[in-house]
Parts: structure tokens; sequence; C-alpha cells
């Protein structure tokens, strides 16, 4: 056996050190930054799935009408994501846009905006209807109160690809770069501070088994983050 062993137990004495110093953070911790760090957790904050509930279960989103910031110790990054998503709401609900076709979400960067695609397209198009400029007025309306980045995600469903499409990676895209197009040309948004992606039918909030979860599935998603996190691979 010779000397492996002591290689075996130094390991172990290395991990239950680092067990006992994270006991010891923990119970350092203030009550109320333990519960910002099991929200954190817990929440639906995996935008690599785009599992977006139509109001986030991050507290700081779902009570946005309830809370008083002064009440809690959060940081300045999360008053103004709660800022945001707070304003969204309130402009979506004005609007009388349906909450079933939207949802906000938050995460350690930034704030996401989900508006199925069927609201400001039609189907298997990439053509904005007439409807879409109430919710891109809102984008706008954000981005020009706030010193915020944005990343248009195009989403569709798996059977969603026609002409002259010839697949959901074009058709994604092209619904991306409308969107884009429409905050530079109408918005007057610099675009330098846009960015978009197509992410086809990879990315599914929910199974397309039937035609319920393709409406879900085609969407246009806004995320908007902080001008110093453009690299982050989350953003994308």
């Amino acid at each position: 056996m010779g000397s492996s062993w002591k290689v075996a137990y130094a390991d172990f004495m290395t991990a239950m050190m680092a067990f006992f110093l994270l006991m010891w953070i923990l119970n350092m911790t203030p009550p109320e930054s333990k519960q910002g760090l099991a929200a954190y957790f817990a929440s639906e904050r995996s935008f690599e799935s785009s599992s977006v509930s139509p109001v986030s279960n991050n507290p700081f989103i779902q009570q946005t009408d309830k809370i008083d910031t002064r009440e809690f110790k959060i940081s300045e990054v999360e008053k103004s994501h709660l800022a945001i998503a707070q304003k969204l709401k309130q402009m979506l609900m004005a609007d009388a846009v349906p909450q079933s076709s939207t949802g906000i979400s938050s995460d350690d960067v930034g704030v996401q905006l989900r508006i199925n695609s069927d609201l400001m397209f039609k189907p298997g198009t990439a053509e904005l209807s007439p409807g879409a400029g109430k919710a891109l007025q809102d984008v706008i309306t954000i981005l020009q109160e706030y010193n915020l980045y944005l990343v248009v995600r195009g989403h569709a469903d798996s059977d969603e690809v026609r002409p002259p499409y010839p697949s959901n990676w074009e058709l994604s895209g092209a619904r991306a770069a409308a969107v884009l197009r429409y905050l530079v040309e109408v918005g007057k948004i610099k675009a330098t501070r846009l960015r978009g992606v197509a992410y086809a039918d990879t990315r599914p909030v929910e199974p397309d088994v039937d035609e319920a979860a393709k409406a879900k599935n085609r969407r246009v998603e806004f995320y908007f983050h902080r001008p110093e996190v453009m690299s982050y691979s989350v953003v994308y």
C-alpha cells in the first residue's frame, strides 16, 4: 500500500476543512441573506432551458407590487431588477396583454420578458403584426429609461417552418431581426445596445405535443442586462 493512503487522508482532511468553513460562514450569515440565497437557487432562473413561468418564482419579481425595498437588505442590482420587472408588469397590464402569453423572470445578470410569438407574428412568418407595437413600445420605454443592453431571442415551434424559410433557424432569426429593426428605426435605440440570437426550436418551454404547447414555444424573449456583462455566456 505504501504511502498512497496519505494522499487520500490529506484529501479527506481538506474536504472536512472546507465543510466546516462552509458551516461557519452559514452560521455567520444574517437570516435575510440566507433567504435571498435560498430564493436565488430555488427560483426558475435557468435560461438555458428557457423555462419561464407566467410570473417568475423569484420572490423579488413575484411580489413586485407588494415589496418595500427598505424592508430588505437587497443589493442595488436586485433593486434595479425589481424596478424593471415591476415597470414591465405594470405596462403589460395597462396594455391588456394576456398574462398567459407573457412571462417575467430574473437572474443575477438581468431581467427577461417573454412574449408568445402569436401576439407579434402569424405562425410561420416574421412579419410584425399590427398589435406588436404595444409590446415593443414597452420594451423601448425600458431601454429609454434605464442604461441597459438587450438581447432579443427568437424561437419557433418544431412544425412551424414554411417557405420562404428553409428551416426554423432562419425563421427564428428573422423574427429577432424584425424586432431589432423596429427598435432601431421606430424606437431610435442605438444598435450598439442590441443583440439578436436565433434558437429555432432547440429550447422549447414545453414538449411540442399539442397546439397549446407549440403556441408557448414560438416566442420572442427580451433579455435586459447591464452593459458590463455583455460578454457573459448567460446573456445568450
